[in-house]
């Protein structure tokens, strides 16, 4: 076997030679004094040359390590590349990064696309975008990430710190990495600080208050309609703001239900493009009385709730204007009837806490922890006589005098 000192001593000579080491390894010294490490091997029986690097770039420990990598590669069957060729054919972290993204673009929303990619683009690629995956460490991800936190942007931090792990991962079955420098990173993050709930009225009492002083309040009179149908269905914000009259199901019948659309529930990708996940909202005789107060009113477009255009929603922020106006700002917000329903009909009816999650559109688990199919999977008459008593009671009990 070679030593440093023999390796060190090495001088051209006339003729080109080669000086061994073992298993195939050797340094061949050229006539004009280039010393390159080399490995000769047999791949599927047939005699092959690798060429490792030149010395001393590339001292006899390092070429011993890449002697121990080409060798378990051989072993596999796998034809060794030189830690040049290897280098090479790697990709940068952005580059896989946004491979992983592209990957991913069939399970996600738009609106979420768009956000991770902008989360990486803005706070990630710039600091190691540029660098192979194995060329990243826990330490630079960690610095990274304090950089958002410093902003105040906490949850971000531990976000993004997911997407990077995320990211890793991918690499690594790419084999374009070989660690995932992010895992050990998430203790080292800051706490995230309690989660500050959305303002809501939590008693019936306080709730009719509340609709009293709406329609008291200044405002476009299909804006406290709205706030009205909103209070009575419990739906979220974006479902009524999109809402149309084709979803509306025997309106004059005796079994009104609205059909919101699962591409506007807040459901994954894939799931919104099922109809079987859209969410049935059984009417009450009073939201059937604000439906048909708005058709009075309204400017017979598709929207329910059109804004001063006609053709778009009215704005995000209206139902909120027309609660700080009636004097109730800090106190409730339009995403607090939810809660406001949730908490009250839980407290009148406990035996019926499944149908009230059902009628918030939430997601339930069957017994073995999977997820349940939770609107047209289910005989509709079944599911919609337990849902239609509870929301008929809490409109009687929320719009009586």
């Amino acid at each position: 076997m070679l030593t440093s000192a023999a390796v060190k001593a090495a001088r051209p000579r006339t003729r080109a030679y080669k000086m061994f080491d073992e298993r195939g390894l050797h340094l061949h010294v050229a006539t004009s004094g280039r010393a390159t490490w080399r490995l000769k091997y047999r791949l599927a029986g047939a005699e092959q040359l690798l060429t490792i690097g030149c010395y001393p770039e590339i001292s006899l420990n390092a070429a011993r390590g890449h002697l121990e990598v080409a060798r378990e590669q051989i072993a596999r069957g796998i034809k060794p590349a030189s830690p040049a060729a290897a280098a090479a054919s790697l990709m940068s972290f952005e580059r896989i990064a946004r491979s992983w993204h592209a990957r991913r673009l069939s399970g996600w929303t738009d609106r979420h696309a768009v956000d991770v990619l902008a989360s990486l683009e803005r706070d990630v690629f710039a600091a190691v975008g540029a660098l192979p995956c194995d060329e990243i460490s826990a330490s630079d991800v960690r610095e990274l990430l304090e950089v958002v936190e410093a902003r105040g942007r906490i949850e971000t931090a531990r976000r993004l710190r997911q997407r990077i792990e995320a990211i890793f991962a991918f690499a690594i079955s790419h084999d374009q990495a070989t660690a995932n420098p992010a895992k050990p990173v998430a203790a080292a993050l800051a706490a995230v600080p309690r989660r500050r709930r959305q303002p809501a009225l939590l008693t019936i009492v306080e709730a009719r208050a509340l609709l009293a002083a709406s329609d008291r309040a200044a405002g476009r009179p299909i804006v406290r309609l709205a706030s009205r149908f909103l209070a009575l269905t419990a739906v979220r914000l974006n479902a009524l703001r999109g809402a149309r009259w084709a979803e509306i199901e025997d309106l004059d019948g005796p079994a009104p239900v609205w059909r919101v659309p699962a591409a506007r529930m807040k459901l994954a990708r894939i799931k919104k493009a099922d109809a079987a996940f859209d969410h049935l909202v059984p009417l009450a005789p009073a939201a059937v009385e604000v439906l048909r107060a708005t058709r009075a009113i309204g400017n017979g477009g598709e929207l329910i709730f059109p804004g001063a255009r006609g053709d778009l929603p009215f704005a995000e922020g209206a139902i909120g204007d027309l609660y700080d106006r009636a004097g109730y700002a800090g106190r409730h917000v339009p995403h607090g009837w939810r809660a406001t329903f949730s908490t009250v009909m839980n407290e009148a009816m406990p035996a019926e806490r499944e149908v009230i999650d059902r009628a918030l559109g939430h997601t339930l688990k069957r017994d073995d922890g999977h997820e349940a199919k939770v609107e047209a999977a289910y005989n509709r008459s079944v599911q919609l006589g337990p849902r239609r008593a509870v929301l008929e009671r809490w409109a009687a009990d929320l719009i009586a005098a």
